[in-house]
């Protein structure tokens, strides 16, 4: 794994230098968009809603939107005057009971690793977290957003998790009408929650969604239901001859020249053979015509002499 961030946790006067790792990674199966017809991806433009023209990167910028439905552009200089948040430490505000935290809030977790510096330290205060059974509220600086977060121990690992403000959480709009409930079917749903009570174990669950879109993608590929496109990297199983792909090369240069191709000389090539022997049946019948030349001169000759 790699450190994403450094720094220290703070409580009193002690300070624990650490470093900071995402300790989840998301497994979720990602398609792309494309043509059904041939497999292309398809794209997207930054287009103004206003002129209509694409906008290049260069010329976004952010804007914020307020309830009448007017956008406030903020530039680089406005947003470089906010308050910062670029400090590294992470500083205990207080230590609470464990159960006191809705895990709802709980928003995404990392792990902490004590430097050389600071094993010691770290290990104290692991101890007091589980001796105690409480959690150590935070405040942590990540990525420029201060976030309040808790501290608390998995294993042998502090974890640290960050938390949504309580504002970000949604009080439900809809009441929950159950009616009547009769002391019989209390006790038949207490008697089903004793007969699957159990341990948790993560490991007895099994992201069977993902399995089976592999599988799938698999049985298609190995039935040959691909898509050839421009950006395909890997070939599709047949075999390919150098040579003929090299030829295939010098042939689409010749053509781009204005030259004849090989595919072009090979018929030619095969024309001239077959029309070879006619030559030479013509150079068979030559002598025969001289032949015939002689005979008749013969002939006038032995008439002159006769007459």
């Amino acid at each position: 794994m790699r450190a994403i961030w450094k720094g220290a946790v703070s409580f009193g006067l002690v300070s624990v230098p650490v470093k900071l790792y995402a300790a989840t990674e998301s497994h979720d199966v990602s398609f792309r968009q494309v043509h059904a017809k041939d497999g292309g991806r398809i794209k997207y433009q930054r287009i103004c809603s206003i002129d209509g023209e694409e906008v290049p990167y260069a010329d976004i910028a952010k804007g914020y939107e307020t309830e009448d439905g007017e956008m406030v552009i903020l530039s680089d200089d406005d947003l470089a005057e906010l308050p910062s948040a670029s400090s590294r430490e992470i500083a205990v505000e207080k230590f609470v009971p464990s159960d006191q935290i809705d895990p709802m809030l709980f928003e995404k977790s990392y792990y902490l690793e004590p430097e050389k510096t600071g094993a010691k330290p770290y290990a104290l205060l692991r101890q007091a977290l589980l001796d105690a059974d409480r959690m150590a509220v935070v405040t942590v600086a990540i990525r420029n957003r201060t976030s309040i977060a808790v501290l608390r121990v998995k294993d042998d690992v502090i974890v640290l998790q960050t938390m949504m403000w309580p504002d970000e959480i949604r009080t439900p709009d809809f009441s929950v009408e159950t009616g009547e409930v009769k002391p019989a079917e209390v006790k038949m749903a207490t008697m089903l929650v004793e007969t699957l009570a159990g341990d948790f174990d993560p490991a007895e669950f099994e992201d069977d969604y993902a399995g089976a879109v592999e599988s799938l993608v698999k049985a298609k590929v190995e039935g040959g239901e691909v898509k050839r496109t421009p950006t395909s990297t890997k070939s599709s199983g047949e075999v390919v001859d150098l040579l003929a792909a090299l030829q295939r090369s010098v042939d689409a240069a010749k053509t781009a020249r204005g030259e004849s191709s090989s595919s072009d000389e090979k018929p030619a090539r095969k024309a001239a053979a077959k029309k070879a022997p006619a030559k030479k049946t013509a150079a068979k019948k030559a002598p025969a015509k001289k032949a015939a030349a002689k005979k008749s001169t013969t002939k006038k000759a032995a008439a002159k002499k006769a007459s």
